[in-house]
């Protein structure tokens, strides 16, 4: 499978909204613009990533599986279990024991768990014991160097 995940928790519904500072207009990846920097409101990180507080965790992906679709080793995944999932979705599943995060497919008509990474093959769901853990919803990683997530 190759790309190992740890657990870390659940979202807790219970603790009181952390707002942070949100710049109003948009940050431009191409050219700098000095008219835009103000800030606009508060944003609630919880509330703006998950939607279903009770059914979302935090898990913690392991390995290079996933690189192509920018999930990578140490990615701290956002996990919703009340998603119904489809193909093309990325999804936390147990597979013979095994958790694993791929994309959910189907290759003619049978459904596989898909790597981005074109060194993993495509690992087939008929005939193995299979439970879905949930669909990814975020992916957060560190960019700066000596950050981590």
């Amino acid at each position: 499978m190759s790309m190992h995940l740890s657990i870390l928790g659940r979202v807790d519904t219970i603790a009181p909204p952390l707002p942070i500072s949100l710049m109003g207009g948009a940050v431009r990846a191409g050219f700098p613009s000095p008219a835009d920097d103000y800030v606009e409101a508060e944003l609630d990180l919880v509330a703006h990533l998950i939607q279903h507080p009770s059914a979302t965790y935090f898990v913690r992906a392991k390995g290079s599986s996933m690189v192509e679709d920018g999930i990578f080793d140490n990615d701290l995944l956002i996990v919703d279990r009340s998603i119904t999932p489809r193909p093309g979705h990325i999804v936390i599943m147990c597979v013979d024991g095994d958790l694993t995060c791929k994309r959910l497919s189907t290759i003619g008509d049978r459904p596989y768990l898909t790597a981005s990474n074109p060194s993993f093959k495509p690992i087939p769901l008929n005939g193995h014991d299979c439970q879905t853990w949930g669909v990814v919803t975020h992916n957060i990683h560190a960019l700066a160097p000596g950050f981590s997530t």
